[in-house]
């Protein structure tokens, strides 16, 4: 059986492709007992599974930022994207840590962090998941999005975030104690007691109202928090969506194209699994084709959809740019 190139969840099971996955993972474990340093003794870059997730990922995004690669070996696109992000983050010497997932090694994982395609690129910060980008973007690109994701970090406080001998490392970190990490206020134990923990665990059992409430916490004691902020966003989104039925929602959107509602439905739908620049695009052709108080409509969804990404989130910006230049 072949494996799809276009990874999705709700398909068949590789046997082939899990099998071979477990014995890369096994291969790769014998040659760091052996003492291989070919990559396997690089901190800056490291393999996780579905048992090591939570130490290797979650708990140390609360020190420093965690870039997730989520990769297969059968995937092509992945094997252009993940040199480069290896590059970046031996660049970076430590004030950011590239995971990467196999995810036909990891289902369980995978299933969690909704992976519907790959490659698929992820930044964790103080415990929180967020979309950077899918696909093989160019260095540029890439570079641009974990900027921001440091920048967050660094408005965050994060102990971590300006460790390292990468580009940068001098100014990101402030004089401190000798022999101490200085912390913000917005610490990774500081957001904890804010609500960050609470979250995360609303979230992990399903409990929306509890997630917002413990956000919303967030932001009244740290206005305009940004992770606080677009996980109270991304928890709207999962409420919209929830409240769809989906197949009647893509119907009346085929049948009224220039109905923002309809058409706004259908974006949160194709955001929601992940198609960013397709549920953007959506809305910017509704803006296109209308005027008055529909087109206004229209780009207020759009606005609203972008709360859920890092404000120079490369796909964002372009949308932001096409937004401008129909309107002006």
């Amino acid at each position: 059986m072949q494996q799809s190139r276009d990874f999705s969840l709700h398909g068949a099971v590789d046997l082939g492709a899990r099998q071979a996955a477990a014995q890369r993972r096994q291969q790769a474990s014998s040659a760091a007992s052996s003492g291989d340093q070919a990559g396997a003794g690089n901190a800056n870059v490291i393999d996780v599974t579905d048992q090591t997730f939570n130490t290797d990922v979650v708990d140390r995004s609360r020190t420093v930022p965690v870039i997730l690669d989520l990769w297969a070996e059968w995937c092509g696109p992945c094997k252009q994207l993940s040199p480069v992000l290896e590059k970046l983050a031996n660049e970076a010497n430590g004030a950011w840590v590239l995971a990467k997932v196999d995810v036909d090694a990891n289902p369980q994982l995978s299933a969690a962090l909704q992976v519907q395609s790959i490659p698929m690129v992820l930044a964790v910060i103080a415990g929180q998941a967020m979309p950077l980008f899918l696909g093989a973007v160019p260095e540029s690109e890439a570079r641009a999005a974990i900027a921001q994701v440091m920048q967050a970090a660094e408005q965050m406080g994060l102990p971590g975030a300006g460790a390292g001998n990468g580009p940068g490392a001098e100014d990101a970190q402030a004089p401190g104690a000798a022999g101490q990490t200085p912390r913000g206020p917005m610490s990774g134990d500081a957001l904890a007691e804010a609500g960050f923990g609470e979250a995360q665990q609303a979230m992990e059992r399903g409990d929306l109202d509890g997630a917002a409430a413990a956000f919303e916490k967030v932001l009244a004691s740290a206005p305009g928090h940004p992770v606080a902020a677009m996980g109270l966003a991304q928890v709207d989104l999962i409420r919209r969506v929830n409240s769809y039925d989906q197949a009647k929602a893509r119907q009346d959107a085929e049948d009224n194209p220039d109905d923002p509602d309809a058409q706004g439905r259908v974006a949160d739908i194709e955001v929601a699994m992940g198609k960013i620049e397709t549920g953007f695009d959506r809305l910017l052709d509704t803006v296109r084709r209308t005027s008055g108080d529909e087109r206004n409509q229209a780009r207020l969804h759009l606005l609203r959809l972008f709360e859920l990404f890092p404000p120079r989130d490369p796909r964002v910006s372009k949308a932001r740019a096409t937004l401008s230049s129909l309107l002006f």
